[in-house]
Order: structure tokens, then C-alpha cells, then sequence
């Protein structure tokens, strides 16, 4: 009993001696937050208190993640009404993804429009717990907050080089952390198809070998069961899937496998491009998507649709697609190419989809209500301009800044650089889309949002991805989520110390950006492989 009464003094005076507590290091930075006196102090009788069965998922995920960040094993309750408890609430006058917190020395109160949003709180509220003294608390604050764009996506090229599913889980869990919800996989390109069709075996019996630095390195792939693994693991912590099957070009895996639904070629450009004159490529097609769609619940696939000119030199002398382009008025092989798009696009409308594609595709006479376009070349930015001016709704990835295959520091010698020596430091990832708002203030509406895409032709092993996406990705978390005037880029830079933390934690590589020479440049495929371009 003595015991008892001394230790509630100790932690009734270190609620007291906490006093006004420092904002809490939250990345992405909320909308608003106000902080009082006094803190909420989590101890093992701490209850997680709910009311609504359709939340169940979340109070899940919040009680192992306290157990995980503080030992204690916590119990929840249904309509608990004690001090001493974390409140999760729906609240339909909200907003789904926005969230508010009220947390006093008392009590939390975390309300939401949806369980997306409830989920969103969490990690406010995960990010928020400090210690002392051996004692956990959370400050009180009020805050309210919600996400300035519907897209806050990543991309992993797969294709290039394979990572799998626990890596996929890894990176999915720090998604979660900085709540993003878009992971955009990028399954098939030139060096191997990375997903599994049973209605066509070839795919992953032959396509899946090799990777973009050896073309004799073994099979790897998802397996359908991987595929379903990965979306629920992500749809738990309200994260989309969106697969990518690349076409028309791109496509050489997928020609090695079956050569007769190829564009013809020779040497680097053989097989790159599907026939586009064939009706059995658009069957072929048709029957993947089939299996994709069943896959993937998201409502998008993405085709690519980019780079066709690269390798689709046999289109100007093959007499099929010569007879196709005369007889349908389609005038040259640029013409075929939008053909193709146009007849993809109706492939996955009818499957209740709609595709997303590379800028390439804004001229394909595709109409927005199938399409959404993905802004990638940064040098054109009138391609933005003309999606918008179109009508397409647009999901913003340009090169500089949100490629994360270039390089972050003057210092590495790996990786991509623009022409003019150009590269992606976390600052200029901090401060976009601020570069071009001139160009989408009069469209905000259609713009979704933005994401980081990871193209791994420089990137062979799980060190040296985590090592260009992070840290990053925060970067493109608060870009995406908060609203200009409440970013602040030296003190985003300080709470980066904390997520270091949380990466530490998860056992997860990084770049030091306080101790540059503290995390030597893991090597890629090649390390004399530094590349330049404009």
C-alpha cells in the first residue's frame, strides 16, 4: 500500500514538473496543434476505450504498438468510462481522414470521420509518447488535422532488381509512420516480370529471371498468394496497392516469355515494345488484367505507357502493323502507339478500373473519366499544364525532386544526376511542390497528390534501398500532407532525429544526414555506375 501511495506522488510530480511541454516531434507536421500543461501519463491500468465495432482493426494495431514502444500489455474496453483511458471515437461530422486529439493529464479523446482517420490519429499519438525518468507520457494538446492531398504515395521498381515481401512489409510499415497511403509496385519492365499469372506460366518460368546487372541471376517473383499478403497486410494500415504492368514498351520480360506477342527488335531493343497490331496481344493483356484486377482491390492499374520510341523501330517496316496503320487511319507509328493506349484503357474500364499513366500519355486521345496521368519529366512542365488544361486528374512524380534513384549528397557516387548536375537533396525534396505552385493553383481540384518513385536500375540489395529512400520519404510525407504555411524546414530537420529513432528500432538503413560520413554509400550494381542525363 506505502509503495502504491510513493509511487503515484512520484508520477503526480512528474505530471507536475512537466509543466508546458514542447510541441511534439510529429512528422508530417499537423495542420494545428495547441499544446497545454501537464501531460497524460501511460502506465499499465491505461485503457484503450471504444465504441464502435467497425474500429476493432485499429484499437488492434494501437495496443500492440503500445506494447511494442512500452512493455505494458494494455487492455481495452467497450464503452469504459474511468479516468485514465485513451478515448477512440466516430465522429460523422468529421471528415474521413481528418482526425482531432484532446488529450489532458487525465484522459485522450481521438475522434475521426472513418477508422482511416481514427488510424491517422494513432500515429500522432504514437509519434507523440516521450519518456523520463522511466515514465511514458503524452502531452496535452488539442490537435486538428488532416491531409492536403488524397495521394501520398512511394513507387518501388521491382522489376530491376527484386526485393520480396518482408522488405515490402518493412517499407509499408514505415508508410503507416508517416501516413502515406499509396504504394504504387512496379511489377514488369525490361529485366523481369515480377508477378504471377496462372493463365500464363511463361511469365515467371522465364520472364522472371535475371535482374538489370545480371540477366542470369535466378527466379524471382510474387507469388499470387505474396500478392494477396501484401494487400491485406497494407489495407490494415489503409495503404492502396496499385500494381504496375508496363506497356506498350517495356515490355521484354514479358516478349522473352512469349515471343509471339512481341514488337520484333534486335540487340538492347529486342522485344521491348508488345505487337500492337496483333488481337492476340490484346487478349493476352486482357487475360492478365483479368488476374491483376482480381488481385489488386485498388480501382487503378497502371500501364506506363512511356518511352515507346526507345525500341519500337520495327514498327516502321513490320507489314502487319504497316497494313494496321493504313487501314484504321491511324497515320504513323505514333498513332499505333495511342491506338494501343486507347485500347488498354477500354480493356481495364471494363473491368471497373481506370489506368494511370506516365505523362506520354496526355496525347493518346485517352479521356480523363479513364485515365489519371503521372507527371514524371520535370524539364516539361507544360505536360502538366496540358493534363490539367485537359481535364485529367494528376498524381505529381517529377525527376527533380521526387526521384529517389538520384542522389541526395555530393558526396555519393552512385546514382543518377540531371544535365546540368542536378540531384535530390532532402531540402529540395522539403520544398516541393512549392517550385511549381504557379502551376496548379487554378486546378487544385485535380491534383491528387505526389509520390516518390524508386527506380532500382542503381539499387541491388535491401541496404542500399533503404538507404536512398530514407530518410527522404519524410520529406515527401510532409510535402504531401501538410498545407505550406505550417512547414518549417530547420525544424522538420530536428524531428528527423526522432524518426532515425524509429528506423533504428525497425533495424532499418538510412542516410545520416548530421553525420554524413557516419553511413558509408552502400555500392550498387556497379560501382563505377554513376550516371548523368538531360
Amino acid at each position: 500500500m506505502i509503495r502504491n501511495l510513493t509511487l503515484s506522488l512520484f508520477v503526480l510530480i512528474t505530471v507536475l514538473s512537466y509543466g508546458q511541454v514542447a510541441q511534439p516531434q510529429i512528422i508530417p507536421q499537423p495542420q494545428e496543434v495547441k499544446i497545454g500543461t501537464g501531460s497524460f501519463i501511460l502506465d499499465a491500468k491505461t485503457a484503450i476505450v471504444y465504441k464502435d465495432k467497425d474500429i476493432q482493426q485499429e484499437v488492434n494495431y494501437l495496443l500492440k504498438s503500445l506494447r511494442d514502444k512500452t512493455s505494458y500489455v494494455l487492455a481495452s474496453a467497450y464503452k469504459h468510462k474511468e479516468s485514465g483511458r485513451i478515448s477512440l471515437k466516430i465522429n460523422k461530422k468529421i471528415k474521413d481522414s481528418e482526425y482531432r486529439i484532446d488529450a489532458t493529464n487525465k484522459n485522450i479523446i481521438c475522434e475521426a470521420g472513418s477508422p482511416e482517420g481514427i488510424f491517422y490519429a494513432i500515429q500522432t499519438l504514437l509519434q507523440s509518447i516521450d519518456s523520463k525518468d522511466g515514465i511514458f507520457f503524452i502531452p496535452s494538446m488539442k490537435i486538428n488535422d488532416s491531409p492536403r492531398f488524397a495521394w501520398r504515395g512511394l513507387m518501388l521498381d521491382d522489376s530491376r532488381h527484386f526485393f520480396g515481401k518482408e522488405v515490402v512489409k518493412q517499407i509499408l510499415d514505415v508508410m503507416a509512420y508517416l501516413k502515406m497511403n499509396r504504394f504504387h509496385m512496379h511489377l514488369t519492365d525490361e529485366p523481369a516480370w515480377r508477378i504471377e499469372i496462372k493463365k500464363y506460366p511463361k511469365l515467371t518460368e522465364v520472364g522472371s529471371t535475371g535482374t538489370w546487372d545480371d540477366k542470369n541471376a535466378p527466379k524471382a517473383f510474387y507469388t499470387q498468394e505474396d500478392i494477396k499478403e501484401i494487400v491485406a497486410y497494407a489495407a490494415e494500415r489503409h495503404i492502396m496497392v496499385i500494381p504496375e504492368i508496363d506497356m506498350p514498351g517495356h515490355a521484354t520480360a514479358a516478349s522473352r516469355a512469349y515471343p509471339e506477342i512481341s514488337g520484333g527488335g534486335t540487340g538492347r531493343w529486342e522485344g521491348f515494345t508488345f505487337h500492337p497490331a496483333k488481337e492476340t496481344t490484346y487478349q493476352f493483356i486482357d487475360d492478365v488484367l483479368s488476374e491483376i484486377a482480381e488481385l489488386f482491390p485498388a480501382p487503378y492499374i497502371h500501364i506506363g505507357g512511356d518511352e515507346v520510341h526507345y525500341g519500337n523501330q520495327v514498327w516502321f517496316t513490320d507489314p502487319v502493323i504497316q497494313s494496321f496503320i493504313k487501314e484504321n487511319d491511324l497515320k504513323d507509328e505514333v498513332g499505333m502507339e495511342h491506338y494501343f493506349i486507347r485500347r488498354v484503357a477500354d480493356i481495364v474500364s471494363s473491368k471497373g478500373k481506370k489506368i494511370i499513366g506516365w505523362d506520354e500519355m496526355i496525347a493518346s486521345g485517352v479521356t480523363p473519366d479513364k485515365a489519371v496521368v503521372m507527371w514524371w519529366r520535370h524539364d516539361k512542365p507544360a505536360q502538366l499544364t496540358l493534363a490539367l488544361d485537359k481535364g485529367f486528374d494528376v498524381i505529381m512524380t517529377p525527376r527533380i525532386p521526387c526521384y529517389f534513384d538520384f542522389v541526395q549528397d555530393n558526396i555519393q557516387k552512385i546514382g543518377r544526376r540531371w544535365g546540368d548536375g542536378k540531384y535530390n537533396t532532402l531540402e529540395t525534396v522539403y520544398n516541393f511542390p512549392g517550385s511549381i505552385e504557379n502551376l496548379i493553383k487554378n486546378n487544385q481540384k485535380q491534383i491528387m497528390g505526389m509520390q516518390a518513385s524508386t527506380w532500382t536500375e542503381r539499387i541491388a540489395d535491401t541496404k542500399r534501398l533503404y538507404y536512398m529512400i530514407f530518410p527522404r520519404l519524410a520529406a515527401i510525407s510532409e510535402d504531401s500532407w501538410t498545407n505550406n504555411e505550417e512547414k518549417n524546414y530547420p525544424i522538420f530537420v530536428e524531428k528527423i532525429r526522432k524518426f532515425y529513432q524509429f528506423l533504428d528500432m525497425k533495424g532499418i538503413n538510412y542516410f545520416n544526414i548530421f553525420d554524413i560520413n557516419s553511413t558509408p554509400e552502400p555500392w550498387g550494381p556497379n560501382k563505377a555506375d554513376v550516371i548523368a542525363e538531360g
